[in-house]
């Protein structure tokens, strides 16, 4: 019996019902045989630092329904939607996954004709009034008549469009997000869903009473006995980083350009806290993610050459046995070696923007990331019914 794979690109940040709830419609609407789960490391999208680990985030993961989850790295995690997209993609074709599944706010948007409006002169968004993206989605309301402004809507079209440009080689099934908008900062009352965001504020203020009733067991357990970070606790790295480095080092690094970097450095000195930093240097033209994206490529040293490789391997961080039974039935014709462990070749080779991720967040938590870990083995619950080859 060949095995069939449906994958998610997802950060889990934390895993919560609405990710629970998604493994569930994704599993009965392919009925695929496993759910493959391209996830973010150590630092996500948003230019954050991860609120629990990428182990720990794994295994909430597999408790919740994944098969099978694979890092997606940083040098794809940590970037602006359309790259962030085109790693994803990338891992889970490379994975011979069939579908692609996502949540977006408006299942049926016509990426076709969002796709055949793309400008062709790269020119067109340099402006110093608005942001990127704020320029980008006025185009393409423009062109097609289309509104493309909510956060999942967008990222789903930056799916379709970095599938069509790699070939098609995944099956779009985009899902109707159930419950709270991906943006909302609170927690509903009477409610079992809530936003990523809303979860990690509740968290980190201690507010378990709001928690408990949007997030599976698992999940509530393993925020309460853990370690929460955020960039409140990076903030003295990144501030030694940034008042002690140079200008022209700090130009070096990906995405500091412009004149970002002169901003950065002057506003660390007199910030107290890293909320108070983001305050000093924000502009129209850079938005709060953008900046923290900046932000944590100067603590993490991330250099253009290693962000734009896109990815080199496939980092295994946690199956079940169906996802083990998978990675054996393809790992004859992955395009991308599989990577179980962290041996010193890959620290110091491929994987090693990733090992300084990890490092950074182990100078936070003590708790080793990379050397010396493997992949987490989640047993089977006992009611779960497979069929295996």
């Amino acid at each position: 019996m060949t095995l069939q794979a449906a994958g998610i690109i997802a950060e889990y940040n934390p895993f919560h019902n609405g990710h629970a709830d998604q493994l569930r419609r994704v599993k009965a609407t392919t009925h695929a045989d496993v759910l493959v789960v391209a996830m973010s490391g150590n630092w996500v999208q948003r230019g954050e630092p991860a609120l629990l680990d990428k182990w720990q985030r794994t295994e909430l993961a597999l408790a919740g329904g994944a098969d099978l989850v694979i890092e997606l790295p940083t040098a794809s995690a940590l970037q602006p939607a359309h790259l962030f997209a085109a790693g994803g993609v990338q891992v889970l074709a490379a994975l011979g996954c069939r579908w692609l599944a996502f949540g977006t706010e408006h299942p049926d948007l016509d990426y076709d004709r969002l796709m055949a409006h793309l400008p062709t002169d790269p020119t067109t968004f340099k402006r110093f009034d608005q942001t990127y993206a704020s320029l980008f989605q006025g185009y393409l309301r423009e062109q097609t008549g289309i509104t493309l402004n909510a956060s999942n809507d967008i990222l789903g079209f930056f799916y379709a469009l970095a599938n069509r440009r790699q070939g098609d080689p995944l099956t779009l099934l985009p899902l109707a997000r159930r419950g709270s908008q991906h943006t909302d900062q609170t927690i509903a009352a009477d409610t079992a869903f809530a936003s990523a965001s809303a979860i990690r504020t509740a968290a980190l203020a201690g507010d378990w009473a709001a928690v408990a009733p949007v997030v599976p067991p698992a999940t509530l357990e393993r925020l309460q006995t853990s370690q929460l970070t955020s960039w409140a606790d990076f903030w003295p790295l990144l501030r030694y980083e940034l008042v002690s480095g140079a200008v022209s080092d700090l130009h070096q690094l990906y995405q500091l350009s412009e004149g970002v970097e002169y901003r950065l450095k002057q506003a660390a000195l007199p910030a107290t806290s890293f909320a108070g930093f983001m305050h000093a240097v924000k502009t129209k033209r850079y938005t709060y993610t953008r900046l923290q994206r900046q932000a944590a490529s100067v603590l993490l040293q991330t250099k253009p050459a290693e962000m734009l490789t896109g990815p080199q391997y496939l980092r295994v961080l946690g199956y079940r046995t169906a996802g083990r039974h998978y990675l054996h039935q393809i790992k004859k014709s992955v395009t991308l070696p599989i990577v179980s462990h962290s041996d010193r070749d890959w620290q110091r080779g491929v994987g090693a923007l990733d090992d300084r991720a990890g490092n950074v967040r182990t100078l936070v938590t003590g708790i080793a990331q990379d050397n010396g870990r493997v992949p987490v083995a989640f047993p089977d619950s006992p009611g779960l019914s497979r069929k295996f080859p």
